[in-house]
């Protein structure tokens, strides 16, 4: 396998990445070969489920409590309408 050196890389360029993999829980060679593959399109594409990772767990029990009570209407079925 090539093994590829980056060179001129500043540090705010490698805080980002090291960032960023911490983020994705990844490694840092991971991450790269990840963002070159998706900058020459050769990325698999993902689904909709994986764009809302960042908010999982993040609700206190409050907002939970909140978000449940109004979203109650939507598990209601108005008879009315299927006649």
């Amino acid at each position: 396998m090539p093994i590829l050196t980056l060179r001129g890389m500043d540090d705010s360029l490698a805080a980002a990445l090291r960032e960023e993999a911490h983020r994705r829980k990844v490694s840092m060679n991971a991450l790269v070969l990840a963002l070159v593959r998706q900058g020459l399109g050769l990325a698999e594409r993902r689904s909709l489920r994986h764009d809302l990772d960042a908010l999982a767990g993040t609700w206190s029990a409050d907002e939970v409590s909140e978000f449940t009570e109004a979203a109650a209407d939507f598990e209601r079925v108005d008879d009315a309408l299927w006649r």
